[in-house]
């Protein structure tokens, strides 16, 4: 609106809150915009915290242990939820105890995987995504499931059976890891 017209000068805020702003975030020019790869690699990227498309032979402990962690607290919290929800009534598939006994299961091997890089806890993490496309293949998927969610559904276990076999290498590795980063 035309502050000449209402008589009320309503761009007279804006400059406060642009100077709060800058106060508050500090100045940033349009350069530092068009450098976001720059933000990617600090907050989502680090060579060191997310070290997934490095090799297994070239991984630190250091490494090893951020991303075995990553995967051990993914597979606790979904198979924490899995172990719980199967009790219910509710379920897609109704309760099942096997499945709850074997989603604590899973949960401690998360556990043991993430505390002592055991190479057998791998292994029983690593049975998670098989467990769940036989259980799928078996049982049947949930009647409101349409082809497509099918389809993802299986991709996205087939994607997670695959990175779990990294990480059974990386457990397997991770005895004759260096400790530091690039180090020997």
């Amino acid at each position: 609106m035309d502050p000449g017209k209402s008589g009320v000068d309503r761009t007279a805020g804006v400059a406060t809150k642009a100077d709060k702003a800058v106060q508050v975030l500090g100045p940033v020019e349009i350069g530092d915009w068009m450098s976001w790869d720059k933000f990617v690699k600090k907050y989502v990227w680090d060579d060191v915290k997310t070290p997934y498309f490095v090799r297994v032979a070239k991984l630190s402990k250091v490494q090893a242990g951020y991303e075995i962690f990553s995967y051990s607290l993914f597979l606790a919290i979904l198979f924490a939820v899995i172990s719980i929800a199967s009790l219910s009534e509710q379920a897609p598939q109704g309760r099942s105890e096997v499945v709850s006994i074997y989603g604590f299961c899973v949960v401690c091997g998360a556990i043991v995987l993430a505390t002592t890089k055991s190479p057998a806890a791998a292994l029983v993490c690593a049975s998670a995504p098989l467990a769940a496309l036989l259980y799928f293949f078996l049982e049947g998927f949930p009647a409101g499931l349409g082809a497509i969610d099918k389809r993802l559904f299986v991709a996205v276990t087939l994607g997670l059976l695959v990175y779990s076999a990294r990480v059974v290498a990386i457990a397997k590795a991770y005895p004759n890891m260096p400790d530091a980063v690039g180090g020997g």
